[in-house]
């Protein structure tokens, strides 16, 4: 192992995973809570009077939010175990989706440029 220390963007990585997963799950359950009609009188007096039937607004923004969070922590997590941490450092100076090039290929793979078509 290296001696190295880990510098302050890698240590606050994980937050930044955390972060993203948050801002999803709070946008997931206001998206639930609006679209339940959590913020209308006739629900909230529905709630109150003890005749709403069913998962409260509430309770089902909490649960679409929660779930949210954990499956967009899952996606990132799997997502970062994909990136190889060498090929980070690199730069990359070529189209990334054309095949390697090689200089150990051999010429008569290649197109003859010199003769010409009659």
């Amino acid at each position: 192992m290296s001696d190295e220390k880990p510098t302050r963007r890698d240590i606050l990585r994980p937050l930044h995973l955390l972060g993203i997963a948050l801002g999803c799950g709070i946008f997931a359950a206001v998206v639930t809570l609006v679209s339940t009609g959590a913020f209308t009188a006739r629900v909230n007096n529905a709630i109150a009077s003890g005749t709403y039937d069913g998962l409260t607004p509430i309770a089902l923004g909490l649960v679409v939010g929660g779930g949210a969070f954990i499956v967009t922590l899952l996606f990132l997590a799997m997502l970062i175990l994909v990136v190889d941490p060498a090929d980070v450092a690199k730069a990359v100076d070529r189209p990334v989706l054309f095949d390697p090039e090689t200089s150990d290929e051999p010429d008569s793979d290649k197109p003859d440029r010199t003769s010409s078509s009659s």
